[in-house]
């Protein structure tokens, strides 16, 4: 029994020994899916038998190589766990969460004294089709007949192929046909006329089905209701932004033209004169320090006793006589005497201007 054994694994090796180097496999991992690498069963038994093992995968630099486990009488070192998951039963590996990056060749060699024998598999990773989606490009009534042009596609999905078949089962059918556009031509009386749409690559597939019904772009696959409603959707919320800002300018436009509120009233300001003097100080000759005067300005709130105002004009009032400080002579008498006036008034200054009617300075003479 022993040496029947022995003879069935140098066979075994023999033939496994014989590949060469380079024999590889192809499998098809699904994106974001597990994907689980198997070795034949010759190799197996050849790691049962000499105890040694290596995963390992290309990397982009061609001269070296990424270690993934390492197996040895019983015993392994998984170098990225959170990664892969070592079968120690059957040596193979899983890949717990395919990405793009792990479409790589991988390799598990068995050592033997100075030689290796290699197995190869080459992964390849789809993307998974999603539900496909009919559309109606044209359609044409004449002669109560149809005639109309679909077209089938899947948002998502790698290397995706597409197919027509009729539901009864017919070779005959005009639903059959290779590819996402179909010409369809139907009478109108064939109302149970239905077609079914597959989209698929390597990794999956999914179909939808179009009915027949009114001659017209109505016409949808069952699997359209999300684009049924964004075609209803969308063209509302498009109206509801454009009526936005349209409203939003012309209130703009509307604010920015309208002037401000005039000021009908108008406001009268009243100036009275008041003189400061100088305890036990004569007039000093000119020349010297004058009295000092002070000048107060207040609002008038009505018209000033005895003065009449003309409709639409403004009047000030009649400016007070002021009387000569004592021990001061009088300007005609500062005249006679000779002494120069300088051309301005000495005690009653005129008026204040325009931009002092609303403060109250105070000045000296």
């Amino acid at each position: 029994m022993g040496c029947s054994v022995c003879l069935w694994l140098v066979v075994s090796f023999c033939r496994v020994w014989g590949m060469g180097r380079g024999t590889r496999e192809t499998v098809l991992g699904t994106l974001g899916k597990a994907t689980v690498l198997w070795i034949p069963q010759e190799f197996q038994n050849l790691t049962q038998s000499f105890g040694v093992a290596t995963w390992k995968r290309d990397t982009a630099d061609p001269h070296s190589k990424e270690v993934l486990l390492k197996y040895m009488n019983g015993n392994y070192t998984n170098y990225a766990p959170s990664q892969n998951h070592f079968h120690s039963s059957n040596f193979s590996l899983e890949i717990l969460s395919t990405k793009r990056q792990d479409q790589r060749l991988y390799e598990y060699i068995i050592s033997k004294d100075a030689k290796e024998k290699v197995w190869q598999i080459q992964l390849e990773v789809y993307e998974p089709v999603s539900k496909p989606d009919i559309q109606v490009l044209s359609w044409a009534l004449a002669n109560d007949s149809c005639t109309v042009t679909l077209n089938c596609t899947a948002a998502r999905g790698d290397n995706v192929s597409y197919s027509w078949t009729g539901l009864e089962a017919s070779s005959s059918s005009p639903c059959a046909h290779n590819g996402s556009l179909l010409h369809l031509s139907y009478h109108l009386n064939a109302t149970s006329l239905a077609c079914a749409c597959t989209a698929s690559n390597p990794v999956s597939s999914s179909a939808v089905t179009f009915n027949s019904s009114a001659c017209s772009f109505e016409q949808r696959g069952s699997a359209s209701p999300e684009l049924n409603l964004v075609l209803v959707v969308v063209p509302v919320v498009v109206v509801l932004v454009l009526i936005g800002v349209f409203t939003a300018l012309r209130v703009g436009r509307l604010w920015k033209h309208t002037p401000p509120p005039e000021d009908s009233e108008v406001r009268t300001i009243y100036s009275q004169v008041q003189r400061v003097e100088k305890q036990k100080i004569p007039c000093s000759p000119p020349g010297t320090e004058h009295p000092s005067c002070t000048t107060i300005y207040a609002a008038a709130t009505g018209l000033p006793p005895d003065t009449a105002q003309a409709p639409g004009r403004i009047q000030h009032s009649p400016r007070a006589e002021t009387p000569t400080p004592r021990g001061c002579s009088p300007l005609s008498q500062v005249r006679e005497r000779g002494f120069p006036t300088l051309g301005i008034p000495i005690w009653a200054p005129r008026s204040p201007p325009s931009f002092l009617a609303s403060r109250a300075p105070t000045r000296s003479p």
